[in-house]
């Protein structure tokens, strides 16, 4: 990537400002009600977290360039140019405090993708050299290790064999031709290792064929977070090619929520061409595997439990089904949130903002709405399906001392399965 300049962010600005930016900003009736969808609003009563505000100036680059008012402002002399003071003061507005959610584009009253605008903006942050250290860094690792935690193949193969040793089962690792190739976020593989075991157990009992790829097991794309089409095609390929090299039949997205998105909706428009495989994420494999009668459980959890949606597989992903019907299979009292299913409150760490430190602060405070909608659903478990979610709420749970645990859908499964075969 060349050097960063406030010449490239501009020029970026104008790039990325393509037919439906370009609608969004003329059909903009300044109404607010984004507002009232983002946490970081809600949370703090500051008007300048106001999702469309955030985009301000890149709105300033469309009024200028591309309407006939701005032009003819400019050309007379009048208004404000976009400054490399703008990208100063929007740095934060942009990283720190938008996770990416999508529920100001839900809300929108004339059907404005707030989200598709930050993400292009973003994009011009990066060519303007204005992104946060924690998101470089993150970026940084993932292309040169292969992981934005810096997790190399030798951690991975040790926790194969830890998981190995404990539960007798081999983890099968560039099997040719198998069914399926589950991908892995760095955080499953240091926080949550128990995930990668769940796996091992239910294809099992499943009697499906899968495989790791030992050039290709990171499932997080940090390029999408940072707002890098180059870093996140990058990124991607190494996915497309493990996956082409095994003949794998389908890739399956982990509980990782900007992975799924990344891969299942992003992918293709990033490398221009059609995957020869099926995506899915994990949470619909296993609910086909339920449907299809291939594992059931026994016992159930007798807490009550509610569930956290993440944005990215549930509002955006419509993965909204599935993990309620595998809920229902191990849960004996499950109480829906308030504002749950695709309209879900974030946990605050999506976006790459749990990787942005700068914006932990901010990213606490913000929880307090978190924790008011876990307390009004009176559950003493939350289940969620993504690894970030799960450390933001750990995070967020240990702040407020509330007392619950957190765990994972897929471990909550495999901790309840019948297991019918013994091979």
């Amino acid at each position: 990537m060349s050097k960063p300049t406030f010449e490239k962010g501009y020029n970026a600005f104008k790039k990325e400002i393509d037919a439906p930016v370009a609608s969004f900003f003329s059909s903009c009736v300044h109404c607010g009600i984004c507002a009232e969808a983002c946490l970081f609003y809600t949370e703090t009563g500051d008007p300048k977290y106001t999702p469309i505000y955030k985009l301000e100036p890149m709105r300033k680059v469309w009024a200028q360039e591309y309407t006939l008012a701005g032009k003819l402002r400019s050309a007379l002399g009048l208004g404000r140019k976009l400054t490399e003071d703008d990208f100063k003061e929007w740095e934060e507005l942009v990283y720190d405090s938008c996770t990416l959610c999508g529920r100001c584009s839900m809300v929108c009253p004339v059907g404005n993708d707030i989200v598709y605008m930050v993400r292009k903006a973003r994009e011009a942050f990066v060519a303007a050299g204005y992104i946060p250290a924690g998101m470089v860094g993150a970026a940084t690792r993932a292309v040169k290790i292969g992981s934005p935690m810096g997790v190399r193949l030798k951690a991975l193969e040790a926790q194969i064999s830890h998981i190995e040793e404990e539960t007798g089962l081999k983890i099968p690792m560039d099997v040719e031709g198998a069914e399926y190739m589950p991908l892995l976020s760095s955080m499953e593989i240091i926080n949550f290792p128990e995930y990668l075991s769940a796996l091992a157990r239910i294809f099992r009992e499943a009697d499906a064929t899968w495989t790791l790829c030992s050039e290709a097991f990171e499932a997080t794309n940090s390029g999408i977070q940072l707002g890098s089409a180059d870093i996140a095609r990058e990124l991607l390929q190494r996915v497309v090619d493990g996956a082409e090299k095994l003949k794998v039949k389908t890739v399956v997205g982990p509980e990782c929520g900007h992975a799924f998105w990344a891969l299942r909706w992003e992918g293709p428009n990033l490398i221009e061409r059609p995957y020869p495989f099926q995506v899915q994420h994990i949470l619909e494999l296993l609910d086909r595997f339920r449907a299809e009668g291939r594992i059931e459980t026994k016992g159930e959890i007798k807490e009550r439990v509610t569930f956290h949606d993440p944005c990215q597989i549930v509002r955006k992903g419509g993965v909204l089904e599935q993990p309620r019907n595998l809920l229902n299979m191990i849960a004996a009292d499950f109480a829906e949130m308030p504002d749950h299913g695709k309209m879900n409150w974030c946990c605050g760490g999506g976006g790459g903002v749990s990787s942005n430190e700068r914006a932990d602060e901010l990213r606490i405070k913000v929880f307090a709405l978190k924790k008011r909608q876990i307390e009004a659903s009176g559950a003493e478990t939350l289940v969620t399906a993504c690894a970030n979610c799960r450390l933001m709420l750990e995070d967020g749970i240990d702040e407020y001392q509330m007392e619950m645990p957190v765990i994972g859908l897929t471990e909550a499964v495999a901790d309840h399965l019948l297991e019918r075969r013994k091979d």
